[in-house]
């Protein structure tokens, strides 16, 4: 219940080293300043590293689909809050997850819980695997490190992948719409709040333009090859700045 996906798109790096380019750099310079340009150019993706979205879709468990609806902010890859609704068995639940720095809280109802490092730790990565899909720019962060991943096809469509792997040393793999450039696909491994490790897919689509940013609004996940979330981004918003009482420890 307590896995909810924002918003979500593709990824980006620019090489500053002075020795030659291997071929398969440059096709991954090529794929990503492609999908950058589809999205709307490094300029305004730059600005989307602060931005605020709304939500609403289904998440599964057990077989059985509960509707929620979510809203989230995001500043930078280490500050982030999220607030949720929905019903789960028959209950109505609202929960709210707030990443500040190297801190970070979760409260579901009456119950209130600091993060532990380790669960700091994994949030931080699931905020950039939500993150970094759709403002692409934050790859340029210290210890993110790009590579090519072979072809593979979406649906029925061919699709350019990349393998990233974060300053956490984990990695996933993104990928392309051949023909577009735009994000169609991202797999990582998960750990979900049980502690279970799940391989997590991700597909995107129906892509809309909010503040002169193209960003899929269809995100379909499943987990383990299980249907998992099924979400609509409703909204999204570039931010020029947030109120730091935002990623304050929820009352």
């Amino acid at each position: 219940m307590k896995r909810f996906l924002g918003a979500v798109l593709v990824a980006f790096l620019m090489s500053g080293v002075s020795s030659p380019i291997r071929a398969d750099d440059q096709d991954t310079k090529a794929t990503l300043d492609k999908a950058m340009k589809a999205l709307g150019g490094e300029e305004k993706l730059g600005k989307a590293t602060t931005a605020s979205w709304k939500a609403k879709g289904t998440i599964s468990f057990n077989g059985d689909d509960n509707e929620f609806s979510s809203q989230a902010t995001l500043q930078g890859l280490d500050h982030y809050r999220s607030e949720f609704a929905g019903q789960f068995g028959g209950n109505d639940v609202k929960g709210v997850t707030v990443l500040n720095g190297d801190k970070g809280w979760r409260k579901f109802g009456d119950n209130d819980m600091e993060m532990d490092a380790d669960a700091v730790a994994n949030e931080k990565r699931n905020i950039y695997l939500q993150a970094i899909p759709s403002t692409l720019v934050l790859l340029k962060e210290k210890g993110f490190k790009v590579e090519a991943a072979a072809e593979e096809k979406v649906g029925d469509k061919p699709a350019v992948c990349i393998k990233v792997t974060g300053p956490d040393g984990k990695d996933f793999k993104l990928c392309f719409d051949k023909e577009s450039g735009l994000p169609v696909r991202l797999v990582a491994k998960v750990i979900g709040f049980d502690g279970q490790e799940f391989t997590q897919e991700t597909t995107y689509s129906n892509y809309k333009e909010f503040d002169g940013i193209k960003k899929a609004t269809k995100h379909v996940s499943k987990r383990d090859g299980e249907k998992f979330v099924d979400v609509e981004i409703t909204e999204f918003k570039v931010l020029d700045k947030v109120d730091p009482a935002t990623f304050t420890q929820p009352k």
